[in-house]
């Protein structure tokens, strides 16, 4: 029998910590403040937006919120997160993604301040990750390592299969993994003969942005899955990027969609935010 590895659960247990966290700092007279951009009205950029600051609610965590309209220029959204920069009273900026066509995403996302890119997206702190520093991780490839760890699944010593090589998942995951003394390969679009590599993964981790792309052929007996996707298939039912139905009974634990690794990500981006604090404190 295979475990659910459940990420709403876990996820509930973070935020409760973090929660009395912001409560004993309130005490000290610190508060933690996080702006949120967002550019237009994309539907589901709204839902995530709408979840971050409930979760801020929650937490304790002073959220400001941005809502720029669709037409807005780059040099106007560079001028905003400037001046957030220079606030002490921000810890942290959040730029929803993607952005509108007219807006260069890599330049938003290296403007954002290092000491405040909660997402862990800037290239500072992507290089802290690749050398051992202190910086931010990016919040889903954190979440899933959480999981593993808080579901009592051991790393150090295992094959990792990391599938996709995005900035945002497939490589943080892959450096993340190293960390944790697995040993990683990435498979991508170029790979030959995926099945042969992913069936040696004692942990896989699927990022490719397919739906139901992932079934038991590719999966070998016993393995852990994390499934990263978010789709909604034709019924309207959301799925990930693995046939959970199909892959489920030949796993010793997998995470389902929804309740996986989508509320590990909004918790870390809520821990990174307490992060700040001492980040912040380090670098003066």
């Amino acid at each position: 029998m295979y475990q659910i590895v459940d990420g709403k659960k876990i996820s509930q247990e973070i935020k409760d910590e973090l929660k009395e966290k912001v409560a004993a700092m309130a005490k000290e007279g610190k508060k933690v403040a996080l702006a949120v951009i967002q550019v237009g009205n994309d539907p589901a950029s709204s839902v995530y937006v709408r979840n971050k600051k409930k979760a801020c609610e929650y937490i304790g965590i002073e959220s400001l919120s941005y809502e720029l309209p669709e037409e807005t220029t780059e040099e106007e959204l560079v001028a905003l997160i400037e001046k957030l920069n220079a606030d002490a009273g921000v810890n942290g900026i959040l730029v929803q993604l993607p952005l509108p066509e007219q807006i260069n995403e890599e330049k938003i996302i290296q403007t954002i301040s290092p000491d405040k890119d909660v997402d862990g997206f800037h290239m500072q702190n992507v290089g802290a990750l690749c050398t051992g520093g202190k910086g931010y991780v990016s919040c889903t490839p954190l979440g899933i390592i959480t999981l593993l760890k808080r579901s009592g699944i051991e790393i150090a010593g295992k094959r990792c299969v990391v599938m996709g090589r995005s900035n945002i998942v497939g490589k943080p995951m892959a450096m993340l993994l190293l960390r944790e003394n697995g040993t990683v390969t990435i498979c991508h679009s170029k790979t030959q003969d995926m099945k042969e590599i992913t069936k040696q993964a004692d942990i896989l981790v699927v990022a490719i942005g397919k739906p139901k792309f992932v079934d038991e052929t590719y999966v070998k007996e016993g393995a852990v899955v994390i499934d990263v996707g978010i789709h909604r298939n034709a019924e309207n039912k959301l799925c990930g990027d693995v046939d959970f139905d199909r892959v489920a009974p030949h796993t010793s634990a997998i995470t389902p969609v929804p309740g996986g690794v989508g509320p590990m990500t909004i918790a870390m981006l809520m821990n990174n935010c307490l992060e700040s604090v001492s980040l912040q404190a380090i670098r003066g």
